[in-house]
């Protein structure tokens, strides 16, 4: 006896031995564990069909639909964030910013991949999209449990497309925030380049500046002699405008470097690959050389970092 029959989206019949063997991985946990007989099995009827067959007489309907109908769910909603997730937001970015360009539409989808699956937030790390992940899994499950009960039919494009109304919410909120993530950065990157533009136009005044890294977003401003140096607000009103307006105040130094115009700039630091470092770099370019430790900074930086 047929319970119910499981449709996949075209294109994804290399998938369907996998949710196959899912389904029956978890059915024998739940159902078949301490040798008893198997009350249901899950079978390939095509490249994307899957039925559940009730084995009579062992399945009972009262005693052990309700299980396979939660196992089913469970597998399920696992199969539709692994191998449909991905395509629903990227038709939810198609239908919502239809005039966005593709190269636009790409980007946003790679911040939402970001967000959803490799981005760590705050620190909290893979702990926080582990847990993320299993929110979004028990919200399709608890709807496709409660459809396999009623329904003999899932057709997974009509349940994505139609259904999941709660969960689809969610990932269009995913694709706001995304799209907003998206056009701040690329207003960074613009305003970055306008600052390296003028700065290769920018005459130099000083030699050499040692920029002693001390942690976080903290410098201290050293002359070629290690001496401390001054700076004053840059002289272009046009450029201290965009830097008081745009600036975050984490990424002063750079007003600082922009104001004193060195023809080159040493960062001795201790974690090269931090953000504000990477922005001095592109936005000076081949004046700017990294330095880890030398002579010059390995005592006194040492004292100066923050734990």
């Amino acid at each position: 006896m047929v319970l119910f029959t499981i449709s996949l989206p075209v294109g994804l019949q290399h998938s369907a031995q996998k949710l196959t063997e899912r389904l029956t991985d978890e059915a024998s946990v739940h159902l078949h564990k301490d040798g008893q007989p198997a009350v249901v099995q899950f079978t390939r009827e095509s490249e994307l069909e899957i039925r559940c067959l009730a084995v009579l007489p062992h399945f009972q309907l009262q005693a052990h639909g309700p299980v396979v109908f939660k196992v089913a769910a469970g597998s399920i909603a696992e199969f539709v964030i692994a191998e449909m997730e991905t395509e629903i937001l990227a038709s939810i970015v198609r239908k919502k910013y239809r005039a966005q360009s593709p190269a636009d539409s790409a980007a946003v989808e790679r911040y939402c991949h970001d967000l959803l699956h490799g981005k760590e937030w705050d620190g909290l790390g893979s702990k926080f999209l582990d847990a993320d992940r299993l929110r979004r899994k028990s919200k399709i499950a608890a709807e496709v449990e409660e459809y396999l009960q009623e329904n003999t039919e899932l057709h997974l494009t009509g349940l994505t497309t139609f259904r999941l109304k709660i969960y689809r919410k969610e990932l269009a909120e995913v694709v706001d925030y995304a799209l907003d993530e998206y056009v701040l950065d690329k207003q960074y990157q613009e305003f970055i380049s306008l600052l390296k533009y003028f700065v290769f136009l920018q005459d130099t005044k000083v030699p050499m500046v040692h920029l002693l890294h001390k942690g976080g977003h903290e410098f201290l401003m050293y002359d070629a002699g290690f001496q401390p140096l001054d700076h004053t607000p840059p002289a272009d009103k046009i450029v201290a405008e965009m830097l008081e307006t745009e600036m975050n105040i984490e990424d002063m130094v750079v007003s600082s470097l922009i104001s004193v115009s060195p023809k080159h700039i040493t960062i001795h630091t201790r974690q090269p690959e931090m953000q504000v470092i990477r922005t001095i770099e592109t936005i000076f370019d081949q004046r700017v050389t990294v330095c880890e430790r030398c002579a010059s900074c390995s005592g006194s930086l040492d004292e100066l970092v923050q734990p």
